[in-house]
């Protein structure tokens, strides 16, 4: 297996990898979004994504936003997505990708990575295995913005 960051020539091999990560998580399927929500990434170079290949197959990715901490004044990461297909779970494959996070946040001096998933994720265990602590120090809150007329 080889984890190799994704470039768009990677783009259509993402695609159903990103629409199975969506459908995890109870959205519908939607390959053309996906497609264009890949793009743009691609385009403003504003995320990083890892793509793992097993014999010539794509099965898995995570992808990578940049962000900051104020309160230590460095530079950090957010491990926004992990998903690998469910015909390659519990064969290492996600381990990997995020073992690749681990090292590419090590090589561009952030402070760490931070993540969030769902309580009933079963990866749970492998982020804890793998060093990741779960924080009970805090709340996460989020705001959603209204759609339609902004006036």
């Amino acid at each position: 297996m080889e984890i190799t960051r994704a470039r768009i020539d990677h783009l259509e091999a993402l695609v159903p990898l990103l629409d199975g990560y969506r459908v995890f998580y109870r959205q519908p399927t939607d390959t053309g979004t996906c497609r264009r929500f890949l793009s743009q990434r691609f385009a403003l170079d504003d995320s990083v994504i890892f793509l793992a290949i097993d014999s010539g197959e794509a099965v898995g990715f995570t992808q990578l936003f940049p962000s900051f901490s104020t309160v230590s004044l460095q530079p950090l990461l957010i491990l926004n997505d992990l998903y690998v297909h469910p015909a390659h779970r519990l064969k290492g494959v996600g381990a990997a990708l995020l073992k690749k996070a681990q090292e590419y946040c090590k090589k561009t001096g952030c402070k760490g990575l931070a993540l969030e998933t769902a309580l009933d994720n079963p990866a749970q265990v492998l982020y804890e295995r793998l060093g990741w602590a779960k924080e009970s120090h805090c709340f996460h809150y989020f705001w959603t913005c209204p759609r339609g007329n902004p006036h």
